[in-house]
Parts: structure tokens; C-alpha cells; sequence
């Protein structure tokens, strides 16, 4: 084991760094661009069906596929990688963002109305704050996928602990499958935790008692 580390203990702490940096831009993407269009198409009911419809159609493509669908138009490397994660992780959190806000008791939005808030302030301060915890779960899942998928970034020159995996695969050497797929699962879980700690402090002390 000791032997294992000092030979290839930095090259994992190197593809674990570029794996989570890949993971998080991606997510990061995705929450920057789901979330307020799942808002506006709350707003929009009549093309709602059509986008989440189209994200779902997206989300059907074969994560290899789409990274091979890159390379034409994006080249190879880290970039076609992010971007082709990016549009897998639209789909869980554009359509939990969509349900959670669409599910949001008219009665809130009514109160916040006859309290004078404008549209905007009703989303920000009531309604998002209550559908928070439904968002959180899409963006939760979304991460535990992009982590997952950023495996396969490899193929196209973009780093990470996929590299590792393949480079067992292909020399039979179990070690290097098992030093690239270990941290893999641990990344997703230590995600996971903390975007789970995070959804607990966003959710409002009111719906938390409530749901114990």
C-alpha cells in the first residue's frame, strides 16, 4: 500500500483536484442558468412543457456520445468536458426549480402581494426560500451525476480520476481502477453532505419544523 502511494499518491491528489474542478464549473454552470429559467418558466406555463421537455431530450443522449459531439465543434480538453456536463446537469435542476416554485400555496404569493411586494420580491424573499428544499434535492442529484460522468471526460483529454480508471482498464492493473474509482465515490458523497448541509441552513426555521 505504502509502495502504491509514494508511486502514484501524487497523480491522484493531482486528477482528484482536476476532477472536482471540472465537477464544480459544470454544476456551477448549471445552477447559474436552471435556476432562473426554472423561474421564468413558472412565469411562462404555456412553453414550460416544450424547455424541460427539451432538457429531458438532452438528457438522453449517451454521456459519450455527447462528449464525442464536442470534439467537432470544442476541440478536446477540459472545456467540451464542462460544457457537455453542464448539459447534463440542466435537466435535474431546471425541472425541481420548475416543481418546487410551481408548488409554492398560492395563498404565499397572495399575502406577499397584498403586503405590496413586487413579482421579483415575492420570488426572492417567499417563494424560493419555500421551495428551497425541493431545488436543493435537484442540484443534489445533479452534482452526485456530474461527478459520476466527469469519468468519462478522459476520452476526450480532459484530466481527472477518469484517467486513472481507463489507464487500468487498458494495462489490467486493479490498483489504478480502484485509486481513480475510491475517490470518485468519495468526492460525490463529500458533495453530496455538504450541499446537503447548505440546503439546511437556506431552508426557512419555519419549514423545518414542520417537517419534523
Amino acid at each position: 500500500m505504502t509502495q502504491f502511494w509514494n508511486q502514484y499518491g501524487s497523480q491522484i491528489l493531482t486528477k482528484s483536484a482536476e476532477h472536482i474542478y471540472i465537477s464544480a464549473l459544470a454544476l456551477g454552470l448549471g445552477i447559474l442558468v436552471a435556476v432562473p429559467l426554472g423561474i421564468l418558466l413558472t412565469r411562462l406555463p404555456k412553453i414550460a412543457n416544450f424547455v424541460i421537455g427539451l432538457a429531458s431530450l438532452l438528457q438522453t443522449v449517451p454521456s459519450l456520445a455527447l462528449l464525442a459531439l464536442m470534439i467537432p465543434f470544442l476541440g478536446v480538453g477540459k472545456f467540451p468536458a464542462i460544457i457537455a456536463l453542464f448539459i447534463y446537469s440542466l435537466l435535474p435542476i431546471l425541472r425541481n426549480t420548475y416543481i418546487g416554485l410551481k408548488n409554492v400555496d398560492s395563498n404565499y404569493r397572495d399575502v406577499a402581494k397584498g403586503m405590496g411586494m413586487t413579482n421579483l420580491q415575492s420570488i426572492t424573499t417567499v417563494e424560493l426560500p419555500i421551495a428551497m428544499p425541493t431545488i436543493m434535492a435537484g442540484i443534489r442529484l445533479a452534482a452526485v451525476y456530474v461527478i459520476a460522468w466527469a469519468t468519462l471526460a478522459s476520452y476526450i483529454g480532459a484530466g481527472g480520476l477518469g484517467d486513472l480508471i481507463f489507464s487500468g482498464l487498458n494495462n489490467f492493473q486493479p490498483p489504478l481502477i480502484f485509486a481513480g474509482t475510491i475517490p470518485v465515490t468519495l468526492i460525490a458523497l463529500l458533495a453530496d453532505l455538504l450541499l446537503g448541509g447548505l440546503e439546511t441552513r437556506l431552508t426557512p426555521s419555519a419549514l423545518k419544523k414542520e417537517e419534523s
